[in-house]
């Protein structure tokens, strides 16, 4: 089954879930806030980003900015940022949608459909 991690303020991750509900596509809605994504998931989704970790970040959050990734995301080894990431879901790209097809972070229609074979 799909699995979205969002959070109810963003509007990209509203646009993922409308999205979604016109196709009548199955999913399972996580609050990213209260129960962020695992590392088991948070590692799967790096493989398809092909290691690259400034793609699960929120990069324009407050978190990110607070404490200043910007400067030390390159230094940060996997484990380091899962880490981070799996105890901060403010930290995490969003919507975070995973499957056991595949996995894409932010909303692009046509992304979606690629990444999650939609």
């Amino acid at each position: 089954m799909l699995r979205v991690y969002s959070y109810k303020g963003c509007d990209s991750c509203r646009k993922a879930i409308k999205w979604l509900n016109e196709r009548s596509i199955d999913f399972e809605n996580i609050a990213i806030r209260e129960a962020p994504p695992s590392r088991g998931e948070l590692a799967k989704m790096l493989k398809y980003y092909k290691g690259d970790l400034r793609r699960l970040f929120n990069v324009s959050g407050g978190d990110y900015r607070e404490l200043k990734l910007k400067d030390r995301i390159s230094t940060l080894s996997h484990e380091e940022a899962f880490d981070l990431l799996e105890n901060n879901g403010n930290l995490v790209k969003r919507p975070f949608a995973i499957s056991s097809n595949g996995g894409v972070v932010g909303f692009k229609e046509s992304e979606w459909i690629e990444r999650l074979k939609l």
